[in-house]
């Protein structure tokens, strides 16, 4: 394949502004925060019309001019397809709501939105001749990881808290990783993976530690753009673990406007977690940029139990630029969202997924969102990744089947 027309300019510190060189490898900034990818936001809008969009394949890679790979060969391909945006109208009827949206991303490589972050990273990491990487991970990312890796050539290693779901543990070694269990959280995790960096010679691929999962991430942005005929939801939930999904879809609003596809009004973006593991939640309540370690973190939906997140202050910043919120569910609530979608939508959210929803309807009652507004909720996952509850009664085809029984 040729070379790809880029615009990547520079990487930036996302808290001092200090630049750095693009084509090299880069973990955190010299201050110890995440590096933000940089474009011609001018030169993109030059060299392409937002209408020339949909003669293109329907994948991530259709924005590639919004993205940092320079050499087609080093993409690495699983089938990123244009996730659908799904109606949900009983549960809006239910509500008494305006439209809303639910962005299902389970129909992604390995099932989960991490397809996306991961897909670019590995692509980059295979441009920067990268022959291993390593991460913690609460299941959906690893199993990314481990998938994208093998397709590319890299090899991969996979931290894991010991009670992640199994089921995502025999898909990331199913699927080539080193994985290992640790007794402890995903941040115990993270430090194997830092400390082993230079014994081991990996790349450390942790949430926000390198600059390209962010703008894999990014494309749900500008997907959801593009979707809504670049006129934005009023409000978007999000459930929040790492937050890079968060961060990268504001990134995206922020460049769409720059070069004029989209207008100013611009979503407010809801960071949505559980009330056991709620640090972005406490730190926007008392008007604080960082948040403290959240102790003794737990959940359902493992994928927001992230005690302490590298890239706070930019999911802070996001909520509060656009006029947001955070808000945490209890793990109740979100089984019974869960439950009440795929009953009576026939949708089946991933608990992460059906936070959003929790929140969405307690948000309702307490006035934040206003019944008027047009809401998308992001499911991230296949709910089939997850334990379900115990089913199904057993027929003894040895005696008569008592019809009247069955409902």
């Amino acid at each position: 394949m040729s070379e790809i027309e880029t615009f990547v300019t520079h990487l930036e510190c996302s808290e001092t502004g200090q630049h750095y060189p693009a084509d090299t490898r880069h973990n955190l900034s010299d201050k110890g925060k995440p590096l933000l990818v940089r474009y011609d936001l001018a030169g993109i809008g030059n060299a392409l019309q937002k209408d020339r969009l949909s003669a293109r394949a329907a994948e991530l890679w259709r924005y590639r001019e919004f993205l940092p790979i320079r050499h087609g060969e080093n993409i690495t391909r699983l089938g990123e397809v244009i996730t659908p945006l799904l109606g949900s109208p009983a549960i809006q009827q239910a509500l008494g709501c305006g439209e809303i949206l639910i962005k299902d991303e389970g129909r992604l490589p390995t099932g989960s939105f991490k397809a996306r972050g991961v897909a670019v990273a590995v692509s980059m990491a295979k441009e920067l001749g990268i022959k291993r990487m390593a991460m913690p991970t609460n299941g959906n990312a690893g199993a990314a990881l481990a998938a994208y890796c093998s397709a590319a050539g890299i090899e991969s290693f996979v931290f894991c808290p010991d009670d992640t779901p199994e089921v995502n543990i025999k898909e990331i070694a199913f699927q080539g990783a080193h994985t290992f269990l640790v007794n402890g959280l995903i941040n115990d995790c993270g430090r194997i993976v830092s400390e082993g960096v230079e014994r081991m010679q990996w790349f450390d691929t942790s949430t926000l530690k390198e600059p390209y999962r962010i703008e894999g991430k990014k494309t749900m942005g500008l997907e959801l753009a593009e979707q809504c005929h670049w006129e934005l939801p009023d409000v978007i939930l999000y459930p929040t673990g790492g937050g890079t999904g968060l961060i990268g879809m504001w990134k995206a609003f922020q460049e769409l406007a720059a070069i004029g596809w989209i207008g100013e009004r611009l979503p407010r973006m809801v960071a949505v977690q559980s009330s056991g593991c709620a640090p972005i939640v406490q730190a926007f309540e008392a008007g604080n940029d960082h948040a403290e370690f959240w102790p003794n973190a737990h959940t359902v939906a493992a994928g927001i139990r992230v005690p302490a997140a590298i890239g706070d202050f930019l999911i802070l910043r996001a909520i509060r630029e656009s006029n947001g919120f955070a808000t945490a569910v209890d793990d109740e609530d979100i089984l019974l969202a869960q439950r009440e979608c795929a009953r009576t939508e026939g949708i089946m959210l991933c608990p992460e997924g059906a936070a959003t929803l929790a929140a969405l309807k307690k948000e309702v009652v307490r006035g934040r969102i206003a019944t008027s507004e047009r809401v998308v909720l992001f499911n991230c996952a296949s709910g089939l990744k997850y334990p379900l509850p115990k089913a199904g009664k057993h027929l003894d085809i040895r005696q008569p089947v008592d019809y009247a029984k069955l409902t």
